[in-house]
């Protein structure tokens, strides 16, 4: 059995002026909910082994916060041009390119892409993961490269506002 936990990246700063989309950082809000959802993925006890995640700037951050809360290094986290506007196929992809000994990976990407992968995976639906979301699957496999046909299991969402009114 494998786990993927698919992870939108936390919400970004509009309001700073970059150069382009790919140097977006994160804003106030984004840097609260990142350790907020790690750690209750912590209190859930999910277990993540591989951190995969876009290298534009706020996933990136994303992903360095997850890992700080898991005591993990930074340097440990896998960076994958191709998350950056993936497409479902490309999630797929790299999913697939995983090594074996990871049981559970965390992957961080970005909407539209990140959803549309996610909607594909089981028989439950979300109409959009919002940003620092989480989509957790598990995998009926032992090897990654069996992920795109093996039996999926919806296993959990959650996302920074979710019980509150």
């Amino acid at each position: 059995m494998k786990t993927l936990l698919l992870i939108r990246h936390a919400k970004s700063d509009w309001s700073t002026a970059v150069s382009n989309d790919f140097d977006r950082p994160l804003n106030e809000r984004g840097k609260r909910d990142a350790p907020d959802m790690a750690g209750r993925m912590m209190e859930k006890k999910i277990k993540i082994d591989a951190f995969i995640s876009s290298p534009a700037k706020r996933a990136k951050k994303t992903a360095q916060v997850f890992a700080k809360e898991y005591k993990r290094d930074k340097d440990e986290i896998i960076y994958k041009e191709e998350l950056y506007l993936a497409t479902v196929e490309w999630f797929y992809h790299i999913i697939a390119k995983t090594d074996d000994e990871f049981k559970s990976i965390a992957v961080f990407s970005h909407n539209p892409g990140i959803t549309d992968f996610a909607n594909g995976l089981t028989s439950a639906t979300i109409d959009n993961i919002p940003t620092c979301g989480i989509f957790a699957v598990k995998i009926d496999t032992k090897k990654w490269r069996d992920f795109e046909k093996a039996p999926k299991e919806f296993l959990f969402s959650d996302y920074p506002k979710a019980g509150q009114d």
